[in-house]
């Protein structure tokens, strides 16, 4: 933990994003078999309109992802994540000059990516991978670091933690983050993600968000991905396709409890969401 305040702008390549207020992160997952919307955006020009939609409706930041990461993925070639998300970044930084993060634990990933204009790196195995972090430092890039107990091929299979779900997370980014900056990798360009679904219960999911803002504790930019999850059909009973209001409910619960980015689907209604939540709360702390 760091007596420091969490950065207000974050480095971001050739762009800097502003963390004063809270920011959306539209997905844009080019997998055949993610868990929500696989195969929609496998083509190029589908993904590069899909993108438009998520910028014009407030995104400051599209997360593309080539690996799919629900729980019982299969396991994909460096190479072969990498044909899907090169040309992708590629185009929304020339054509749109996006600030694009890349859901990727590959290091070849990561320099290439990189190397095209990408912003971030978004690691669901926080840089555990053998030669992430040395590429993710390399990079000059900021980095997320998430939580997840296991693989995505077993990591629900009957998840357990022998302390409490938060205190187990945050011992785990603890250590991630300690790994970094040995390594040379500043805190200023981390950011920390708990991992929500990530080798988790449903009891494991709402114990975390209740107690979330603990992490702020950190005081690193907490980013957050509860878009479409299996919580949200567990607790309510809705398939995929009928989770945006309950997402939405979880989205408000994120922001009031500190985080500064919401990685979701539905970029519109979570910016309206997001946005009427953060005039609350500012009007509660400019009244105290």
């Amino acid at each position: 933990m760091t007596d420091n305040p969490a950065p207000t702008w974050l480095p971001c390549g050739r762009h800097r994003l502003d963390l004063s207020y809270p920011r959306v992160m539209g997905i844009l997952n080019v997998t055949p078999d993610s868990f929500s919307d696989g195969g929609r955006h496998v083509a190029l020009d589908d993904a590069l309109r899909h993108a438009e939609r998520m910028l014009a409706e407030g995104a400051a930041i599209i997360d593309v992802g080539g690996e799919s990461t629900r729980p019982g993925a299969q396991a994909i070639t460096a190479q072969q994540e990498l044909d899907r998300v090169a040309p992708v970044v590629e185009r929304l930084v020339c054509e749109l000059d996006a600030l694009v993060s890349v859901d990727t634990s590959t290091p070849a990933v990561m320099r290439q990516t990189a190397a095209l204009g990408a912003g971030m790196i978004n690691d669901v195995r926080a840089l555990q991978r053998e030669g992430a972090l040395e590429a993710a430092l390399g990079t000059g890039l900021p980095v997320c670091l998430m939580h997840m107990q296991g693989e995505p091929q077993d990591m629900q299979q009957a998840p357990r933690y022998d302390a409490p779900i938060e205190e187990a997370v945050m011992d785990f980014l603890e250590t991630r983050v300690a790994a970094c900056e040995a390594a040379g990798l500043r805190r200023e360009r981390l950011l920390i993600d708990p991992g929500f679904g990530f080798g988790k219960t449903v009891e494991h999911n709402l114990r975390l968000l209740n107690r979330m803002d603990r992490m702020t504790r950190f005081d690193l930019p907490l980013l957050v991905g509860l878009s479409r999850k299996s919580l949200i059909g567990k607790v309510l009973g809705r398939p995929v396709e009928e989770r945006l209001p309950g997402g939405l409910a979880l989205a408000s619960l994120a922001v009031e409890r500190g985080a500064r980015i919401l990685r979701v689907h539905d970029v519109g209604p979570t910016m309206d969401a997001v946005n009427m939540t953060w005039a609350v709360l500012r009007e509660g702390c400019e009244n105290d």
